[in-house]
Formats: structure tokens, C-alpha cells, sequence
């Protein structure tokens, strides 16, 4: 399949491989742009959080927020080749000018070639559900309200930060396809539940196939999609084993109201510790500048050797106050049945801002 990914990458760009001059020979000019997000938040929760005497204890009240900055633009050749560049760059207080995504892309009418440090196909084309706000409940949120569970996120994006080969396929009658390559996983964070590979090894030969379907019948819009990811464990240890992951996703919007579902599971990378599922459920209805979403989800996941249940519910409001603007406050509940059970209530109440 490695081989098979190299050839589709090398045949697209041989299509536009004739010589031709950019219309600007500056090349691709980076425009700016990116979003900040900041919320202010309560949380109540009970379980054992106890901590070294004299540090400080988890916060009641508190601050959260994410800042990035994207530098992206692109520039169509006179042969309709289309070249592009996106770094997306953390910068919040203390991070500095981390850089979250870095890469470049070929695409015309065979398709597109992702080359660099971007998100493979088994999450590109994976279906996200309604929710209260993607920040919060999302497929991959960055806020995170509670002080006794990781954040919890569906993404099937265990390359997430490593170089890699991505081939898209046009859309043909709603149908998109894609296939991934990755020679190594820089990062060992499942993030699905606070989850970590086995071990904490990383993987090798890592390959992402998925499929989306957008399409519409008798008035309903709908997505549909799947993918399905595996990876070789790079250094073999007593108990580890190949990771191996799929999802599933429906996402249907009727007028002002959406619904949709997604399911997904990996081993873990682990031969006996190999249980770690995830449904998730979300609607929302919109009217005008506002919108209201609730979402709930549910993950069972055995990594560590013990069985780790878990439930999230949120509820919650946007107000778009202006292009790109918009007022957004959630409320969630979580519950999570372990050795230690531990549950919690948050109040987040914020904005997003792009610019």
C-alpha cells in the first residue's frame, strides 16, 4: 500500500508536470489569519482530586482559552495546478509560537496531494455530530471544563502530529475517498479519553483509508462516512500489539434542525488491554444569528488494565454577534465509573472571534 500511495502522489503531480510559470514569481503570499477563543469557567466535582500538601488545589473558577495563528494562502498556475501552504501555530501566553500544523498542497481536477504535518484521511473525512459547541463537545475540542477527566474527543487521528502523504479524491456525485500514508508517529497521545498507546510506543507504516458521501433526499441534506486506520508497533514489547481503528458517522440536517451519530473504536495498541469505544450523539436547531445544540457521549475503554466508563452530557447556546463572531456558553455533566468514580458539572461561558 506504500507503494500504492507514492504512485497515486507521483501520477497526480506528473498530470500538471508541464512547465509553466506561476502568475506571480514571488510563489504562494501567506495571508493571516486565526481565531481566539476564551471562555470563563465554573465547575463543581466530586471524587478523590486530592493533591501533595501545598500545591495548589484544582480551580472552582477559572480562565480557559486557546489563541492560533494561521499563515495560509495559494496560487493557481497557468496549467491549473493549484499550490498551496498552511502553518497553523499555537501562541497562547507561555507557548510561545508552537506549531500545531505544517504543510503544503498540490490539487486540479485528479484531486489533492496534502504533503507535511496535517491531519490524515481517516480524520478529514470523518463525520463530526451536532453538539453544544465544538469547542467543548466537538470531534476534537480544546477546551476542556473539568479538572478530573482528560478531554474527551472522537478523532481518529492517532498521526495527528507527524509528517505524512495524503491523497483526496475528487468529489464524484457527492463520493470523496482518501488514503494516508505515515512512515512514523511523532506523538504517543490517543487523546480519546485521556488515552495513551501501550506502553507509550510509537507506531510505523502507518495507513489511513476513509470515504464520505454528501448527498440529499426528499428535502433532508445528509453525510455519511467511515474510515479505517493501522499502524506497526515500532519497538515489539511483551503485550503490545498493532493499532488498528475505525469510525462510522451519520449527519443529517432538516431545515433548521441537524441530528447525527458517530461510533468509534481502536485496541489501544494492546493485545490485551485492547477495549476502547466511543458513541456519540448530537443535535442542534437554528434560527437566525442564534443556535442551540446538546450532544451526549459515552466511552468505555480498558488501556490501563481496569475498565474506565465514562459519560458526558452538554447542553448549550451560540449567538453570532457578528461575521465570524460569536457569544457561545455551555453546560456539561460528566460521570466516570473506575476504581475511583468521579463526576462533575461546568458552566463555560465565552466567545470565539476569527480573524
Amino acid at each position: 500500500m506504500k507503494k500504492l500511495m507514492l504512485s497515486a502522489a507521483v501520477a497526480a503531480l506528473a498530470l500538471s508536470a508541464a512547465p509553466a510559470m506561476a502568475q506571480d514569481e514571488s510563489g504562494v503570499k501567506l495571508n493571516l489569519g486565526g481565531s481566539f477563543k476564551g471562555y470563563v469557567n465554573y465547575t463543581n466535582e466530586d471524587g478523590d482530586f486530592s493533591v501533595a500538601p501545598g500545591t495548589q488545589e484544582p480551580r472552582t473558577f477559572d480562565i480557559l482559552r486557546e489563541t492560533e495563528v494561521l499563515l495560509g494562502g495559494e496560487t493557481t498556475l497557468d496549467n491549473g495546478l493549484t499550490v498551496g501552504a498552511n502553518i497553523l501555530a499555537d501562541v497562547d501566553g507561555g507557548e510561545g509560537f508552537n506549531i500545531d500544523e505544517s504543510y503544503v498542497y498540490f490539487a486540479g481536477t485528479w484531486g489533492r496531494v496534502n504533503f507535511g504535518d496535517e491531519d490524515g484521511a481517516a480524520y478529514l473525512l470523518q463525520v463530526a455530530t451536532p453538539g453544544a459547541d465544538d469547542n467543548v463537545d466537538g470531534i476534537r475540542p480544546n477546551i476542556n471544563p473539568f479538572n478530573g477527566l482528560a478531554s474527551i474527543n472522537y478523532a481518529n487521528s492517532v498521526a495527528e502530529n507527524a509528517d505524512k502523504l495524503t491523497y483526496l479524491t475528487p468529489v464524484f456525485s457527492g463520493f470523496q475517498a482518501g488514503l494516508t500514508y505515515t512512515p512514523t508517529n511523532e506523538t504517543t497521545s490517543r487523546g480519546l479519553g485521556g488515552n495513551s498507546l501501550d506502553g507509550g510506543a510509537d507506531l510505523e507504516d502507518i495507513y489511513e483509508a476513509a470515504v464520505r458521501y454528501e448527498g440529499e433526499m426528499a428535502g433532508t441534506g445528509f453525510v455519511a462516512g467511515a474510515g479505517y486506520t493501522m499502524g506497526s508497533q515500532e519497538t515489539t514489547a511483551a503485550g503490545n500489539d498493532d493499532f488498528k481503528e475505525w469510525n462510522v458517522g451519520v449527519d443529517a440536517n432538516m431545515g433548521a434542525f441537524g441530528l447525527g451519530v458517530a461510533y468509534t473504536e481502536n485496541n489501544n495498541a494492546d493485545a490485551t488491554n485492547d477495549k476502547n469505544e466511543t458513541l456519540v450523539v448530537g443535535a442542534d436547531y437554528t434560527t437566525g444569528a442564534y443556535k442551540l445544540g446538546a450532544s451526549y457521549l459515552t466511552n468505555e475503554s480498558n488501556d490501563t488494565g481496569a475498565s474506565v466508563d465514562t459519560d458526558r452530557y452538554a447542553v448549550g447556546a451560540q449567538y453570532a454577534y457578528g461575521p465570524g463572531m460569536s457569544f457561545r456558553g455551555t453546560v456539561s455533566y460528566y460521570e466516570a465509573d473506575a476504581a475511583t468514580d468521579t463526576d462533575g458539572t461546568a458552566v463555560t461561558v465565552g466567545t470565539q472571534i476569527n480573524f
